[in-house]
This record gives structure tokens, C-alpha cells and sequence, in this order.
């Protein structure tokens, strides 16, 4: 079963937001066996929506639209759907309820006449309630096929797609079993671990493919595996991983879920009753960001110093002058000091150090563009690790983060 995403709203083509909720869904959907045949953006203009939902229906068995349901006269959403449907609106007393309801406890305004419209759908539309906006979901089902009308601000969407959405899809369709793995390489290209791992590749049955991501400094192998028999796919699945990891153990760092590598550490962190903190210099607080990012970070991240001029490393985590003097500001030994101060500072049982140069020019150091040190502390031991990440600013913050995190994993798997 096939389904395609139409994204609405002239926002998204004009790059003024993100259209991150083709992702969530995407994500969703594949999780229950459905594939995504194709994901399209386009303007807030009826000619363009219908031609997209004509194109839709003859790919897919679920169509899926966002954006385009709110007050204003440029959300045109439902109105479009009821000229592809031939049909007319009508008022549903739920939504009314529900919009007069939101706007007694959070708005303490009168409702005005284009409010009340949002309660209007299509006759033929089932109603899908949005308890966290005042745009309703929309279920119109023709020939078979099934379209899915939701709200395009994110949140909104995200809890009609996981709370309604994927149950009554389920309840309505039976699907193949698909499962994921996903494994988390370090140190080594994917041209080289392609080599390594072609006789491995060749040899995979044929309902489970392989992916290639490859990011900065790391190569995640994505095995996807779709088949009706789940008991078969799972222990396929188990077998191929099984035959692989011996190939990649000195590069192997674990397995990904849908989370990232700093929420899977932070899940460690918080296993284990440990605390880490940061002391930043060419990474400029982003390791700290990509910890913060996540609900609960507090109980495992304890703070950061961006010590970005030498000055402030020196002034703020006491890196002695003489010790910059000696080596440079970008140094292992530097590294490592900064590391050891945070850690005391912090009072944390792991402390990452980052100091390099991330170019254009080589700032208060002779080190080349590219050159990155990263330290890692416990409570029993320090050292760092010297890295040449490029010439691309951007690429080697990334990539020192990255890194960073690769180290501090393998630091904490050693327990």
C-alpha cells in the first residue's frame, strides 16, 4: 500500500519555514508498512491543490494533505475538497464545541464569524478532532482510495497523525510487517566500508536493502526489510546483523532508534547515575545545544562554558598561560586542561573539551584550518584526540561535535 503527502502553503516554497511535517508522517506511516510513493509541496491556490490530489489519486491508496485549513481567506484547504469531491459544506457541532471551547479558556475573546467557519467540512468528511487547534482533521474516502485533510501547524499535526490517524488506518487496512535497523559506524568512508562489506551486501535476501547515510565524520547502515511474515523478517533481520557486525566491530558504535546518538548517551548517562558537562571552544556551545534539546537533559547535563577567546580560557576555566604559551591554543594539552577544569567546576563524572581552529583564518593560533583536539575527562583519567576535519567551517564544527560524541560514548560503554 502506497501513499503520497501533499504539503500546502506558499511559506514552504518561499523557504520561509521548514516542511518538517513530510518527515513525521513519512516516518509514521512507514512504521505501520506503508510506503510513501511521493511527497509534494505546492502554492495555497485551488488549480494547483486539485491537480496535485488528481496526480495523488492515481498513485496511492492514502493521500495525505497538510496546511491550508486555518481562518484566513488564503487557507483554501477544505473548500478545494469539496469541489474534487462535488460536495458542500456543512457545520459540525463537535468542532464549533470545541473552537468556542478553546476560546473561553485560552483566547477570553468573541468568537468572530471566520472562527465559527473552521467549524464548517465537507458533508462526506469524518471529522477528525484536533484538541490542540481550532482546524479540524478531515477522512473522505473514494473508489478505495483515502484522504487525510490535517492541520499544517506541526504540533497539531503530529497529535492527529499519532493519536488518530495511524489507529484508524490500522483498524481500516491490513499491512505488511517492515522493520528497520539502523547501525551507527565511526572513522572510516562509505566507499571503504562499502568495500569492506560488499560480500555481505550481495548476499542479503531480497526483501531486506541496504542504505548508505553517510554524515560528517559517521556512516549510518540502515537495513529495511518489508515482508506479511514478521516471525521470518525478525529473525532474517537478527541473522544479518549477526553476520555483519564481526566486519565493522572496530568501527561499530551501536544501534540507532529514532533518537539521536546525544539522546541515546543521555539515556546511558541517566542509566548509569552519571552527569556530563562541556567546555567549548571552536564548537561554540553546540554540544551543550544538542544536549538541551532534549526533555530531561537536566538529570545528566550539568552546564558548559563557551570559552571561545583564549582569554576566557584562561580567566574562566583557569587554563594556565604558560601551559597555552607552551603547546598553543590548540593543543591536546590545552584540550585536556579545559576538560580536567569543567569536570571540577561541573562536578560531573565526564567533561568533553573541544579547541581547534574552524577557519577562514587561523585566529590565536599557528594550527592549520581544520585542526580540532578533543578531550574527554573522568574522574580517573583524561586524554584527547587530535583530528584534520577540512576547510569548510561549518563542516568542521559538525564534525568536531560529532566526534565528540563518538568519543564520549565509547568512554561510557567502557562500564
Amino acid at each position: 500500500m502506497q501513499a503520497e503527502i501533499i504539503t500546502i502553503g506558499d511559506e514552504i516554497l518561499i523557504g520561509q519555514i521548514v516542511d518538517t511535517n513530510s518527515a513525521y508522517i513519512s516516518k509514521a506511516l512507514n512504521k505501520i508498512g506503508v510506503s510513501v510513493y511521493q511527497i509534494t509541496s505546492v502554492q495555497d491556490d485551488i488549480n494547483h491543490i486539485t491537480k496535485s490530489m488528481k496526480e495523488a489519486e492515481e498513485n496511492a491508496d492514502i493521500i495525505i494533505l497538510t496546511g491550508g485549513l486555518g481562518p484566513t481567506k488564503d487557507d483554501i484547504t477544505k473548500r478545494t475538497i469539496c469541489d474534487y469531491f462535488g460536495d458542500s459544506l456543512v457545520q459540525s457541532d463537535a468542532v464549533l464545541d470545541n473552537i468556542k471551547h478553546i476560546w473561553k479558556t485560552y483566547i477570553n475573546k468573541s468568537l468572530s464569524q471566520v472562527n465559527i467557519d473552521q467549524a464548517l467540512v465537507p458533508s462526506q468528511a469524518k471529522v477528525l478532532m484536533n484538541k490542540y487547534g481550532s482546524a479540524p482533521g478531515m477522512w473522505l474516502e473514494r473508489n478505495g482510495k483515502v484522504f487525510i485533510s490535517l492541520p499544517g501547524v506541526p504540533y497539531e499535526m503530529k497529535a492527529l497523525i499519532d493519536d488518530t490517524v495511524i489507529p484508524k488506518l490500522r483498524k481500516t487496512y491490513k499491512f505488511p510487517f517492515i522493520q528497520h535497523v539502523t547501525i551507527l559506524t565511526y572513522g572510516l568512508g562509505e566507499s571503504l566500508l562499502a568495500e569492506r562489506i560488499e560480500s555481505w551486501e550481495d548476499n542479503l535476501p531480497d526483501f531486506i536493502k541496504l542504505a548508505y547515510l553517510p554524515g560528517l565524520g559517521r556512516v549510518r547502515l540502515r537495513l529495511s526489510a518489508k515482508a506479511n511474515d514478521k516471525k521470518m523478517v525478525e529473525a532474517e533481520m537478527e541473522a544479518q546483523v549477526k553476520a555483519l557486525l564481526p566486519q565493522i566491530e572496530d568501527i561499530f558504535v551501536g544501534f540507532e532508534t529514532d533518537e539521536s546518538i546525544e539522546a541515546v548517551i543521555g539515556k546511558h548517562l541517566t542509566a548509569l547515575g552519571k552527569t556530563v558537562c562541556t567546555a567549548e571552544s571552536c564548537t561554540g556551545g553546540k554540544i551543550a545545544q544538542s544536549f538541551t534539546v532534549h526533555a530531561g537533559a537536566s538529570k545528566y547535563f550539568k552546564g558548559s562554558v563557551v570559552s571561545y577567546a583564549t582569554e576566557a580560557k584562561i580567566d574562566i576555566l583557569k587554563v594556565p598561560e604558560a601551559l597555552i604559551k607552551e603547546y598553543s591554543v590548540v593543543s591536546g594539552p590545552v584540550a585536556e586542561d579545559m576538560a580536567k577544569k569543567a569536570l571540577k567546576l561541573f562536578k560531573t563524572d565526564y567533561a568533553i573539551a573541544t579547541t581547534g581552529n574552524a577557519g577562514p583564518d587561523k585566529g590565536d593560533s599557528n594550527a592549520e584550518v581544520g585542526t580540532v583536539f578533543i578531550a574527554i575527562a573522568t574522574k580517573e583519567t583524561v586524554y584527547s584526540e587530535k583530528f584534520e576535519l577540512g576547510n569548510h567551517r561549518t563542516k568542521v564544527i559538525m564534525k568536531a561535535v560529532n566526534k565528540a560524541f563518538e568519543m564520549l560514548q565509547k568512554e561510557i560503554l567502557k562500564k
